[in-house]
């Protein structure tokens, strides 16, 4: 696996991007963050990551090489095939684009999309507080939506996005996603009220034995964490708003690397014992030299 890949989250209010260390899911320099476009159509979010790497590219050297150095992308939508299949607090142009492709022909790189959800996932089980968590795990990103990432014993399970199963009649993340909030001024303990109810439903269906809560709210988990009732154990993501770029980070250069051989494929060893034996050849006769002298 390659030790440094670029990761750009794509969010429904800013994206945000980085280069990250693989070995340690820290980034190598700044962390870059630009308003999404408006509208978050795909030509005009492609043009602005692109322009992203290049100041990438520029302030972290080794980040230049874009043969060795690969870019994941995490955008709030269904992808399947590196083909984005919804469009969840973004431009209606996202669905059934193909997003891969385009970013690969814009980049010049070797380009993996996902879920953004997903992403944070990953960062938050590989290098924060689902480290070693084992069993149905979900790591929920409060933001201006919800996303959800479901893993089972380490492994994801992708493209989940619960925030838009329906409670009440509506997407639950009208009610539960941090943008809520604000959006409907309420204090931190009656949006927990609504956010428990969301997290409720979810172990109803999936019975999960951790729930991570990832997004700006992870920095003040004591304003509404306590308030929450549900059974399942409730403890902030630790990447927080680097997540997301660690992640797709991360998802871009395992999928980068070659796949392991397959014994069951390589040709087995020669067995000494089964080598066929050497048949000897009779020897020619030699010449007759009586012959030869009474001439």
């Amino acid at each position: 696996m390659t030790e440094l890949a670029i990761g750009i989250d794509v969010g429904g209010s800013g994206i945000k991007a980085g280069a990250v260390d693989l070995a340690t899911g820290e980034l190598r320099g700044d962390r870059y963050r630009i308003a999404t476009p408006s509208p978050s159509t795909p030509d005009a979010v492609v043009a602005a990551t692109t322009r992203l790497v290049g100041r990438i590219a520029r302030a972290v050297p080794e980040a230049a090489n874009r043969a060795a150095v690969p870019v994941g992308i995490g955008i709030p939508s269904v992808v399947i095939d590196g083909t984005t299949r919804s469009a969840a607090n973004i431009d209606a142009g996202w669905i059934d684009y193909p997003a891969e492709v385009e970013y690969q022909r814009a980049l010049s790189r070797a380009v993996a999309i996902v879920n953004d959800a997903d992403a944070a996932g990953i960062a938050e089980m590989r290098f924060g507080a689902g480290v070693g968590e084992m069993g149905t795990v979900f790591v929920l990103t409060l933001g201006t939506g919800l996303g959800s990432a479901l893993f089972v014993d380490g492994k994801l399970v992708p493209n989940t996005e619960l925030g838009h199963m329906e409670i009440r009649g509506r997407d639950a993340e009208r009610r539960s996603a941090a943008n809520a909030r604000i959006r409907r001024g309420l204090s931190w303990k009656a949006w927990a009220a609504d956010l428990d109810e969301h997290l409720i439903a979810i172990d109803r269906l999936f019975s999960p034995r951790l729930f991570i809560l990832g997004g700006g709210v992870s920095k003040n988990p004591d304003k509404f964490v306590p308030y929450l009732t549900v059974r399942v154990p409730v403890v902030p993501a630790q990447l927080r708003n680097d997540a997301g770029v660690v992640g797709a980070a991360m998802f871009v250069a395992e999928r980068s690397q070659p796949a392991p051989a397959d014994p069951a494929a390589a040709p087995a060893p020669a067995d000494p014992a089964a080598a066929p034996t050497p048949v000897d050849t009779p020897a020619a006769p030699a010449p007759d030299d009586s012959a030869a002298a009474s001439s």
